[in-house]
C-alpha cells in the first residue's frame, strides 16, 4: 500500500490543530481539540495520540498509507531526541517531555517535530508567501518575536539549536530591557507588547493632540491593533509610533537579507494584520539598510497562510522526516 499522506499537528496552549493532507501539502482534513494543561500538562501528549488514531478510524485511513507526523510545539524542543521543555504555556517546565517516544508508540507512526515558530516558517516556506523558494526567512510579529530560516529547503538550527532567534537581534543598542537580559531587542520594538511600549514612551513626550494620546493619558487598555487602526485614520502620534515599529523591522530585515540573501523575508503573525499599511514602511526602511544587490533579489511579503502555517509546516516536517 503505498504511503501517500502527511499528519502535521500544531501545538498550541489554547488548541491543538491537526491536519492530513497530501504528499504535495493539499490539506484533505483539519480539526482540532482543547489542549488539557491541567495536571502538569501530563494529558496532552495522549490526547494528541488518541485523536490522531480516532480520526485516522473515523475515515477509515490505515496507517500504512501515513508517511509520518510532522509537530511544531512552543518551548525549549530537542529536534533530534524529540523532546520538548520550558514549553510554560502548556505547563511543561524544565523536565524534558518525551513527546516523540510517547506519539511514536502510541501511534506506530515515526514523528518529527520542531519549534512551533520554525513550523509555521516551513509552512509559508512550502505552501503559503515563500512560493516553495529553497531560501526565505520567516519573522512572525506576536506578544514576542519569533522566526525562522530555511536554506536550501531545510529549517537551519545552528550549532545549539537556536538559529533563527530573530526577535533577539539587538536593533537599539542600550534600548528597552528584554526577557532574555539583553537592551535593545527586535522582539522590544516589533512585537504587541512592543507596539504598546513604544506607544506610552512617545506619549509622554508628546503635546498635540491625539486620540492614541488621550487613550493612553486617560487609562485606557491600548493594543497594537488600537495603535495601528488609529495610525490608518491619520493619528499623528500613532503614525509616529508605526513608523518607529517600521523602522526597526526594516532595519532587521536589511541585516537579515545581507546576511542570508533570501529569496524573500516574509512577515506574518498577529501584528502583521496591519497588512500593506505596515509592510509599505517596512520596505522603504528595508531598502535604506539592504546591500543594493539583495535589495533587488530579496522580497518583503507579508505570509497569508494564518493559522494554517504551523499545520502544513509540520506535514514538511513529516517528509523531510521521511527523506533523510
Amino acid at each position: 500500500m503505498q504511503k501517500d499522506k502527511l499528519i502535521g499537528v500544531d501545538l498550541g496552549g489554547t488548541t491543538i490543530k491537526f491536519a492530513i493532507m497530501t504528499e504535495a501539502g493539499e490539506i484533505q482534513q483539519k480539526w482540532s481539540i482543547r489542549t488539557n494543561v491541567l495536571d502538569d500538562g501530563s494529558h496532552i501528549v495522549p490526547d494528541i495520540i488518541q485523536s490522531i488514531n480516532h480520526h485516522l478510524d473515523l475515515y477509515d485511513l490505515p496507517k500504512e498509507r501515513i508517511i509520518g507526523i510532522g509537530m511544531g510545539a512552543p518551548g525549549t524542543v530537542d529536534f533530534e531526541n524529540g523532546t520538548v521543555r520550558a514549553a510554560y504555556n502548556l505547563n511543561w517546565k524544565e523536565t524534558p517531555v518525551e513527546v516523540k517516544s510517547q506519539i511514536e508508540a502510541g501511534t506506530g507512526l515515526p514523528l518529527a517535530i520542531d519549534n512551533d515558530a520554525n513550523s509555521a516558517a516551513l509552512g509559508e516556506q512550502w505552501r503559503g508567501a515563500g512560493e516553495n523558494a529553497q531560501e526565505v526567512v520567516f519573522i512572525t510579529l506576536g506578544t514576542g518575536v519569533g522566526g525562522g530560516i530555511i536554506h536550501e529547503g531545510h529549517l537551519m538550527h545552528g550549532a545549539t539549536g537556536t538559529a533563527g532567534e530573530v526577535g533577539h537581534m539587538v536593533v537599539k543598542p542600550h534600548g528597552y530591557l528584554c526577557t532574555c537580559g539583553n537592551e535593545g531587542c527586535l522582539e522590544q520594538y516589533a512585537s504587541a507588547t512592543g507596539v504598546v511600549h513604544i506607544a506610552q514612551d512617545l506619549s509622554e513626550e508628546y503635546v498635540g493632540n491625539s486620540k492614541l494620546k488621550a487613550l493612553i493619558d486617560d487609562g485606557e487598555e491600548v493594543t497594537s491593533k488600537i495603535v495601528f487602526d488609529l495610525a490608518k485614520e491619520d493619528d499623528y502620534l500613532a503614525n509616529k509610533v508605526v513608523d518607529e515599529v517600521a523602522f526597526y523591522l526594516g532595519y532587521a530585515a536589511g541585516i537579515l537579507a545581507n546576511t542570508l540573501n533570501p529569496s524573500a523575508i516574509v512577515i506574518g503573525g498577529g501584528v502583521s494584520a496591519a497588512g500593506q499599511f505596515l509592510l509599505n514602511r517596512v520596505q522603504a526602511n528595508f531598502e535604506q539598510f539592504a546591500f543594493a544587490p539583495v535589495r533587488k533579489s530579496t522580497a518583503i511579503k507579508l505570509a497569508v497562510l494564518g493559522n494554517d502555517a504551523g499545520a502544513y509546516g509540520a506535514g514538511l516536517l513529516a517528509k523531510q522526516n521521511q527523506a533523510s
